[in-house]
This record gives C-alpha cells, structure tokens and sequence, in this order.
C-alpha cells in the first residue's frame, strides 16, 4: 500500500508492508545515505516481516543531514502512530546504516523528553555506520549510549565503517538490553564473497524476525 506522508511542505513516499491478519506490531524502516526504500534489502526484510504478521512502513527520506533525517522520521512515527487503519501496541524503528542513526536520533531524543510513552519498543540497526572508512577516532555512539530500549545489530564482521572491536566496546558501555549479530566476513554493505545476496538476506530477516519475536513478547508478558 503506497502512501504520501505530509513533511513539512512537502511529502514522503512510503510503503505498507501488511500481514493478512492484524498485526499488533510494526516496524519503520529507512534506507542508507545512497538509495531510497526501494533498497533491495529493504524489500526484502519488509516482505518477510509482513509474511510472518509484522506491519511494515518503509520510507525514502533523501538528504545526507542526520538530523534533517531523524525529523523525517519522527515525523513518520506520528503517522503511523496516529493512523486509524492501523492501530499499533508498539513499534519498532529499524533502518539501514544512516538510516540506523536517524532511528537512533530518534529514540535518544524521546527517551529524554517527557513524551516517551513506550511506543517505541525498540531498535533495529543494519550495518551501523560507527565511524567513517578509516576514522575510527570519532565514534559516532552517543546516541547510542542514551537509549534504554532494547537495541539489535546486525553488522559485518568485515565492514570498514564499524569495526567489530569498537561496536562490542560501544555495546557494552551501553545501558539497553541489546544484542549485536555479526554477519562473517560481510562488509559494510552486506556483500559475502561466495554467499549470494538472498543467502545473506535470508539470515539477516530470520534475525530480525526472531529478535523482534523475543522483544515484542518481553514487553508484554
């Protein structure tokens, strides 16, 4: 189901992901600094989640400035939060690499405010950009350290923007339940030699599908 979300003056495209029956939980997904929704790994985890009962928006948000970004984003929680077709216990907001970060920036900004009504459940970060090729004197993980809701990271174990050493130190200086699965020898876009893309794809949803599961379950025993 395609959908203009109002942003400001202008609109942002998205995409509905829904399960046959009605799902309890969504999630918000958002594409890296090149690209927009249509990533094919985004297609890919969207279909997944809808086919195992998770409602899922997935949004193009172009612009390199994270917080230009994170506001997109806050602004399609709202959406999804106020929409009457589908009424939500909670959501979880996953992008993918700068995408990562703006769900991030999200969810420290409300954990500081006074408006966190636990809606938000928790966080999904593929390939987080850490640092930048080669600059990992600047970590980019203070949003990281703010949040309290469960986090789940999937990254290559051979990606040149977040060095496994350094997102385990981040990791576990950080206050949320969180867990990082590694994807070996992947890089920072997910490619494995001698894997094909769908092999990659495949253990990269089963992650997040099963983790969700875990989370959504904790939340409300």
């Amino acid at each position: 189901v395609k959908v203009k979300i109002p942003f400001g003056n202008k609109y942002l495209d998205a995409i509905f992901s829904v399960p046959e029956k009605k799902p309890t939980y969504g999630v918000i997904l958002t594409h890296g600094a090149g690209g927009d929704m249509n990533f094919p790994h985004l297609v890919s985890l969207a279909a997944y989640l809808a086919s195992h009962g998770v409602l899922c928006l997935r949004f193009t948000c172009k612009g390199l400035n994270v917080a230009y970004r994170t506001k997109a984003f806050k602004t399609v929680v709202e959406y999804l939060k106020l929409s009457d077709d589908y009424k939500l216990s909670g959501v979880f907001l996953a992008g993918r690499s700068m995408g990562s970060r703006a769900a991030a920036s999200v969810i420290s900004q409300l954990s500081q405010g006074d408006d966190d009504d636990g809606f938000i459940q928790g966080l999904v970060c593929l390939s987080y950009p850490l640092h930048r090729p080669k600059l990992q004197s600047k970590l980019r993980d203070e949003d990281l350290l703010l949040i309290r809701c469960p986090v789940l990271f999937v990254s290559g174990s051979a990606d040149e923007m977040c060095e496994k050493q350094l997102l385990e130190g981040v990791v576990s200086k950080m206050k949320a339940p969180k867990k990082i699965h590694w994807i070996d020898k992947a890089n920072h876009g997910m490619a494995v030699k001698g894997r094909t893309a769908n092999d990659v794809m495949e253990e990269i949803n089963a992650q997040v599908f099963a983790w969700l599961r875990e989370n959504a379950q904790l939340q409300h025993k």
